[in-house]
């Protein structure tokens, strides 16, 4: 007689978010990045059927703009027959919302000047937004979470009474010195609108943060 499997099925995540990135990925600026053409590659070798489309408007642009607020980039990313939105504004090299036109904003060095957004600046968002989006599946969504390597799906471990009231749990600690602090600013930055309490509540699940990181978390989601 035949017998069911007990060998439970893992999910898009699952597969996607125990994918090793760190070869792929680039530093700049302090930030780290994914090349778009490695997260989807490697997306594409555990599901073949991922299909991506970039948003467009009315008139057929690929983005949406606001004279106040700048450009903003939309894509959409289906894989098993789940569809996920991302979007990304457009951004110059300091993380400033970038025009139709040049503009000026001030930094502690003086007054930085900024050309109108091109094309090229489009194109490179819709890419990035692309690497974000596929994230959400779980593609290098540990680079977002700050983490240096992707999380293993293995079942934990039992363990005694004696062992588990014995165990004092204890978080690293993260300070703007370490290695880990430039993924850590970029997640800040993305989810700036979760506001200082929620952002430190959260980074602080995995990490004990020190006096000088709280700060430095305060100005990057100014």
């Amino acid at each position: 007689m035949a017998t069911k499997s007990t060998e439970k099925k893992q999910t898009t995540f699952e597969k996607l978010s125990a994918i090793n990135v760190n070869k792929y990925v680039e530093k700049k600026n302090g930030l780290t990045y994914l090349s778009w053409a490695f997260a989807w590659s490697e997306t594409k070798k555990v599901c073949p059927d991922a299909t991506y489309e970039i948003i467009k408007d009315e008139q057929g642009n690929p983005y949406v703009y606001d004279e106040a607020l700048g450009f903003m980039c939309e894509t959409n990313v289906t894989i098993n027959g789940e569809t996920l939105s991302m979007w990304l504004p457009v951004m110059d090299s300091k993380n400033q919302a970038m025009k139709k036109v040049p503009y000026s904003y001030q930094t502690r060095y003086g007054e930085k000047q900024v050309a109108a957004a091109t094309s090229f600046d489009i194109n490179k968002t819709l890419m990035r937004c692309l690497v974000k989006n596929l994230a959400m599946f779980g593609m290098g969504i540990y680079i977002y979470a700050g983490e240096d390597m992707p999380t293993t799906t293995s079942e934990p471990q039992p363990t005694t009474k004696k062992e588990v009231s014995s165990k004092t749990p204890s978080k690293p600690k993260l300070d703007v010195s370490d290695e880990k602090w430039s993924a850590m600013a970029n997640f800040c930055k993305e989810n700036k609108s979760l506001g200082f309490k929620k952002l430190c509540d959260k980074v602080g699940t995995k990490y004990t943060l020190s006096a000088a990181a709280k700060n430095e978390i305060k100005n990057l989601i100014k």
